[in-house]
């Protein structure tokens, strides 16, 4: 599976839809981000896509999201600064602080097809 990305800049798309996503369909955490940096909370979310530029989750609708967390995707021990694009309901859109690299990324998708 190649992750290689040809973008056109001139392309007239929202950043959230220019990367390629892959289901994953896997639990996950989003880990506030409180004082110092301290990441003391958290709730479950499950990470419905993902792609080298951010992640669609679903989250239940009666919590208030934060718009900056760290997420951790389960059997991943690395978490990822997101930034909230968009929330509809329990469906919420994310951005990565920093583009995956495609080996992390590669990794995280071929972690899913291990745990099945």
């Amino acid at each position: 599976m190649s992750l290689n990305i040809n973008l056109d800049p001139k392309a007239n798309i929202p950043r959230d839809q220019a990367f390629p996503k892959y289901v994953i369909d896997r639990p996950g955490k989003v880990i506030f981000v409180g004082h110092h940096l301290s990441t003391a909370s958290h709730f479950r979310c499950i990470v419905r896509n993902i792609s080298l530029y951010g992640a669609d989750l679903d989250v239940s609708p009666n919590l208030t999201m934060p718009k900056n967390f760290f997420l951790e995707i389960l059997g991943i021990h690395d978490e990822i600064g997101c930034t909230v694009i968009r929330r509809e309901a329990e469906h919420v859109v994310v951005g990565f602080n920093m583009l995956l690299a495609p080996e992390f990324l590669h990794h995280v998708i071929r972690r899913g097809f291990e745990d099945a």
